[in-house]
């Protein structure tokens, strides 16, 4: 679209603007999975609710694999567009492939209703805990199908959060993507008040770190006369005003983005919510929502403040470090499953910032495609967790999984081999990944790659506690049973699992994608 230029008389002056040039078919993704969305909220308000979930599922699905097979029609396209708000190229497009693809397995999972009677996703929110109607609602087959239109509501905003060239539309983007996992965070059928908890707690620390995010943004605006990243960068050689303000503004705007991918010091949320949501959310925000944050933190230090990174660096080696440790040594502490993978994400995201280090082709080469592996390995590692159920539903105490291998063998080798990717052993996945990161940072950290490795030993042993529980403990008489899913959940299971196997034995495609794929554009 040509732009347009409009001027307008006001007494003795004029003022003028250009309307900004739109790549409609670089966009075309984003289109896309919000149009769905909106088709979605039609079908809450026009289709009868006997046919309405499987309506939904279907118009999600559909609108995330056209969204997929565009990005693909279009990889290769590198285009600055709407007033040089987007940048859509090579990385943004591998991070919006990732996204949609393991929203699609997300999807499924939240599909699942053989496996819960109904769903696990609650019949009625509003519904009062504990009240007769909920207790009533609890054993019924209806489904909250809002919860499809919200999941591609908030794939819309991950899609446009690592494509962001503009801090105040990656603001937007950031409130796009939060806003409906506030919600998604307390649908879950059981446990109702632990949900909602998760979900009251996920809002309120969102709020606060969106706050910080703004309030960032409006220093460095003041600093640099723009919210353009290109803009920013410049003005770090040419501004006249001080620097104060864009340290100030820099710092408050990472303490956001460093929260929604679930990074300590400000990981507090991360625990409590993994394990209050329902499980098939969980791996939604797990693996999703953290390739959204890790690909806006990319653009921002890349983008925005590669000149300046003798500043930014000591801030990421420190939180790297946190994120490790935290997540390493707490995660030894906890006897849910659930809280286990969340303080193993926090770990996995302390990994993943050491590739940022490098700043190079090399560096975040590897950050894209330990996000892509790990993101797949995640989504399966959920969707196991939900088949293990006893009367009370899941059963996600570490105590119950005892003896597990012994009703079920084929769940118990395939969740050992995915909790051996997670340590990163060889011939899976996890191994492939930490090796590209690490290596990728050691000519510039090398301290902190053995920190790492250390951290990365620390962490095997949560994961190999669970393997010898489920191998080698006695099992309970009334202990849990491993449920047989539907197509949909064992879909999303196999997909991650032989992902995880085959990049962990044949990686170099995916490399050499990532490696491609690495060429930022501001």
């Amino acid at each position: 679209m040509s732009p347009l230029t409009v001027v307008a008389a006001a007494g003795t002056g004029t003022s003028s603007f250009t309307t900004p040039s739109i790549s409609y078919a670089a966009i075309a993704p984003i289109l896309i999975v919000l149009a769905a969305a909106c088709v979605g909220v039609l079908v809450e308000a026009a289709v009868p609710q006997a046919q309405r979930f499987y309506t939904q599922v279907g118009v999600t699905l559909l609108g995330l694999v056209a969204a997929f097979v565009d990005v693909i029609a279009i990889r290769g396209h590198s285009v600055v567009t709407a007033g040089r708000a987007l940048a859509i190229d090579s990385t943004s497009l591998f991070l919006q492939g990732t996204i949609l693809v393991l929203a699609a397995l997300s999807v499924l999972l939240m599909a699942e209703r053989s496996v819960e009677f109904g769903s696990s996703i609650v019949a009625q929110a509003a519904v009062v805990v504990g009240s007769p109607a909920d207790r009533r609602l609890a054993t019924s087959e209806r489904v909250q199908t809002e919860v499809f239109p919200l999941a591609l509501f908030a794939v819309g905003g991950m899609l446009i959060f690592p494509a962001a060239n503009n801090l105040l539309l990656m603001f937007v983007a950031l409130e796009v993507l939060s806003l409906p996992l506030y919600l998604m965070a307390g649908l879950s059928r059981r446990r109702r008040l632990l949900s909602q908890e998760a979900a009251i707690k996920y809002f309120l620390l969102g709020a606060f770190a969106s706050a910080f995010f703004l309030y960032g943004i409006a220093l460095i605006y003041g600093y640099a006369n723009s919210v353009n990243l290109p803009d920013v960068l410049a003005a770090q050689s040419t501004s006249g005003s001080s620097d104060v303000l864009l340290y100030l503004g820099f710092g408050m705007l990472i303490v956001g983005l460093l929260f929604k991918a679930g990074i300590a010091p400000f990981h507090s949320w991360t625990p409590d919510v993994y394990q209050g949501s329902p499980t098939p959310v969980t791996a939604f925000m797990a693996s999703c929502t953290k390739i959204a944050a890790f690909g806006a933190i990319l653009r921002v230090l890349y983008v925005g403040f590669s000149t300046s990174s003798w500043n930014w660096r000591p801030i990421i080696w420190a939180v790297a470090i946190a994120s490790i440790v935290v997540g390493a040594i707490l995660g030894l502490t906890q006897t849910d499953l659930k809280r286990i993978l969340a303080y193993s994400s926090i770990a996995h995201a302390g990994f993943i910032l050491i590739g940022l280090l490098s700043i190079d082709q090399a560096g975040l080469s590897s950050v894209l495609f330990y996000l892509a592996s790990y993101g797949l390995t995640t989504v399966a590692a959920f969707g196991m967790v939900t088949l293990v159920r006893d009367a009370n539903g899941e059963a996600t105490h570490l105590s119950q999984w005892s003896g597990l291998a012994r009703r079920s063998p084929l769940f118990a080798v395939t969740f050992a081999f995915l909790l051996l990717a997670f340590a990163g052993i060889p011939l899976t996945s996890g191994f492939i990944g930490k090796f590209v990161v690490f290596r990728a940072a050691y000519h510039v950290a090398a301290p902190l790659v053995v920190i790492a490795l250390i951290g990365s030993a620390v962490a095997a042993f949560f994961y190999l506690r669970i393997v010898v529980m489920m191998f080698f403990a006695e099992p309970a008489e009334d202990g849990p049973t491993v449920t047989i899913p539907s197509v949909f959940t064992m879909l999303a299971i196999t997909v991650g699992t032989a992902a995880t196997l085959v990049l962990g034995v044949f990686p170099q495609p995916l490399l050499d994608l990532a490696d491609n794929a690495a060429k930022l554009r501001g």
